[in-house]
């Protein structure tokens, strides 16, 4: 049987290719090497050979996921992340808090420009987890408040107070109603929102200048627990956000925060001492309102309804019958304010905006509210010592 011969150029290449694998050994080898080095590195969670079920899978952080994944800052399905759907994007004004990715933007730990969002921020995002597990926190030393205070920040303090100081402060007040007759209805008015869930901002108070803060009066400043409460993980678990009432023991005996009482007198005129401060700052709170509106109806008068399950949550009701006006079938934002009206409204919704004020910062709540109803009493010929409220 004749012999099968290659041709000499397919000998030599076959010649060169040995030697490559030859040469190559070496180094193919050094590979294999490098990867047993790095098999304590595993990217993902999935073991390495089954059979196995998925709930036999050790992850280490689990319980912090579900945590966070039942807590509000990941409901995906609430307005407060669905409310730009229909834009497309989430504006950059409200990115900030309302989407991780705009967080990220917004403080420049995703290489942007910090100090402003850049975007454009996509829908669909949450609080997600690198809001406050980056590490590029570290290297924010400050946080700015709409009253314009620069506040030194530690870490994840940095998310907190970020997003919890409001949108709007006293000195926006002011701005607004700068040199305006008191008591002039001025067209140009509408109410100004400090925003929801200013914890931050009330626990800042006086010196973080959140509220209105009427001339001649002083306000307690930040508020200062006894240790171990010292930041906002103090209290609340970082994950589920709920409040830790045991940290609340160390000093106080009653069985909820909400029945906790920092003061021996009564602030809101009832002489009860035995309920909690929260009680005291929901009676006056109550109070402002009905004066809010009595003063619209008798000095402005232009009644106004508020409903708190819309914005602007102030509506005209021109004819006093109760409900709110509606024009093509939409309800009519109140426009009558004047600049007393206005301030004490702005208080009254900052301090009604934190759930927590009575734990955040309690006097400073009661300051704001005693002062913006003092504002009012006398249009309305109420003498304040009649109420017997306490500052």
């Amino acid at each position: 049987m004749p012999r099968m011969t290659l041709p000499t150029s397919c000998s030599g290449l076959l010649a060169a290719g040995l030697a490559v694998l030859i040469l190559a050994a070496p180094a193919m080898s050094q590979t294999a090497e490098a990867n047993t080095d790095d098999e304590a590195v595993v990217p993902f969670a999935l073991p390495k050979s089954g059979p196995f079920t998925p709930a036999e899978i050790e992850i280490g952080n689990d319980k912090a996921i579900a945590d966070w994944f039942r807590s509000s800052h990941a409901n995906a399905a609430a307005e407060a992340f669905r409310h730009w759907d229909e834009d497309g994007e989430i504006t950059g004004a409200c990115a900030t808090c309302h989407s991780g990715e705009g967080f990220r933007d917004f403080h420049g730990l995703d290489g942007s420009e910090a100090g402003v969002v850049n975007g454009p921020i996509n829908t669909g995002g949450v609080v997600d987890c690198g809001t406050c597990h980056n590490a590029g926190l570290a290297q924010i030393s400050e946080v700015i408040f709409p009253s314009g205070v620069v506040h030194p920040v530690r870490g994840v303090e940095a998310s907190c107070l970020t997003c919890h100081q409001g949108r709007a402060a006293g000195v926006t007040v002011q701005k607004a109603i700068a040199d305006l007759p008191a008591d002039e209805v001025n067209p140009d008015l509408r109410f100004i929102n400090p925003h929801y869930a200013t914890a931050a901002a009330t626990w800042l108070g006086g010196y973080g200048a959140a509220g209105y803060h009427y001339d001649g009066r002083d306000y307690s400043g930040r508020f200062f627990h006894a240790r171990p409460v010292e930041s906002c993980n103090s209290c609340h678990e970082p994950h589920t956000l709920e409040v830790g009432f045991e940290p609340c023991t160390t000093c106080h005996l009653e069985d909820s925060p909400q029945n906790i009482r920092i003061a021996r007198q009564s602030h809101d005129g009832s002489g009860d001492t035995s309920k909690g401060i929260k009680e005291d700052i929901a009676a006056n709170a109550a109070l402002l309102l009905d004066m809010i509106t009595r003063y619209a109806a008798q000095v402005a008068q232009a009644p106004v309804i508020h409903d708190g399950s819309r914005y602007p949550y102030f509506f005209a009701d021109a004819n006093g019958d109760g409900a709110v006006d509606m024009a093509e079938g939409q309800p009519v934002a109140y426009a009558s304010w004047t600049p007393r009206s206005l301030r004490a409204a702005f208080n009254w919704k900052l301090v009604t905006a934190d759930p927590g004020n009575y734990a955040h910062n309690p006097l400073y709540s009661l300051e704001l509210l005693y002062d913006s109803i003092a504002d009012l009493s006398d249009l309305l010929g109420i003498e304040m010592d009649s109420l017997n409220l306490l500052r």
